[in-house]
């Protein structure tokens, strides 16, 4: 998504049957996977757009991002839930750490790609409005990139922290709305311009989904405000950068000293302008 580290599927319609299935694909035909309601036509970019693309290669922005959701992971890491896993990347990095790897998509194509990526992993066609586990399941949920582009991303939350058992950890990644560009790409006149759009997201929101009716930017409390009156508490909230894998590849000085300074930002108060939101949330213990 012009980052390298952005969209992981989207979990957005899709259905899901609650087998716990390794090295499988399911599915349950008594919910019908819906066309989405949008004016955005059906075309490979557009698709893209609406559903986002997943991670295809790991490098090193990734293996970054790993390490922090391993920091954040709980003590017990048994069964792990990646909530619209794409391609399967970070459901097979995970499975060195955990017992039991699942992954949910809406994107049957990408799950076949996680069938090869990811043997032994119980992967299931669905969305993230509705997923198809029983409570209590999971003692961590990966969202990565993924709830920008759902339907009913406050719906999405819920199901996440339904899923976790008490005492376990979502892990959330998705857009700062303070970042200067649009990772997303963007409208203009119904036509879809692939590619980073700089100030896009410092519009008023009328304006800004105008141009960008396909995804989500998060504010600080916007992102927070999806699990308002949910059982949890916020471990961690912080905002990080770019891996700037592309360009690194291409110019690895350059690269490097991007790395350097950018990270160095995330432990001041300009890390308020970094790419990703990082959210880290427990479910209560409860009584």
């Amino acid at each position: 998504m012009g980052n390298g580290e952005r969209g992981m599927g989207n979990g957005e319609w899709g259905t899901g049957n609650g087998e716990w299935g390794t090295g499988r694909m399911t599915r349950n035909t008594q919910y019908p996977i819906p066309n989405p309601q949008s004016p955005i036509p059906n075309t490979q970019y557009d698709r893209a757009a609406l559903r986002g693309n997943p991670s295809f290669v790991w490098r090193a922005g990734q293996e970054r991002r790993l390490a922090m959701i391993l920091d954040a992971a709980p003590v017990r890491l048994e069964r792990v839930l990646v909530d619209g896993c794409g391609v399967g990347m970070y459901v097979r990095a995970l499975q060195e750490h955990a017992a039991e790897l699942h992954g949910l998509d809406i994107e049957g194509e990408h799950l076949l790609g996680a069938l090869e990526n990811a043997p032994g992993a119980g992967l299931v066609l669905g969305r993230g409005e509705q997923l198809p586990y029983p409570d209590d399941s999971f003692d961590l949920v990966l969202s990565h990139e993924v709830i920008e582009h759902v339907q009913d991303d406050r719906l999405a939350a819920a199901e996440m922290i339904r899923v976790l058992r008490r005492g376990g950890r979502a892990v959330i990644f998705a857009p700062n709305r303070l970042y200067p560009f649009e990772t997303h790409g963007h409208y203009w006149q119904g036509e879809y311009h692939f590619g980073n759009t700089p100030l896009i997201n410092y519009l008023p929101d009328a304006l800004r989904d105008r141009l960008a009716p396909h995804v989500r930017a998060y504010t600080r409390w916007g992102l927070l405000s999806l699990f308002v009156g949910q059982p949890v508490r916020v471990i961690s909230h912080r905002q990080i950068f770019p891996g700037y894998d592309n360009l690194a590849r291409r110019r690895p000085a350059l690269g490097k000293w991007l790395r350097r300074i950018t990270y160095g930002l995330e432990h001041s108060p300009l890390m308020a302008f970094g790419i990703s939101h990082f959210l880290v949330i427990e479910k209560e213990m409860g009584l």
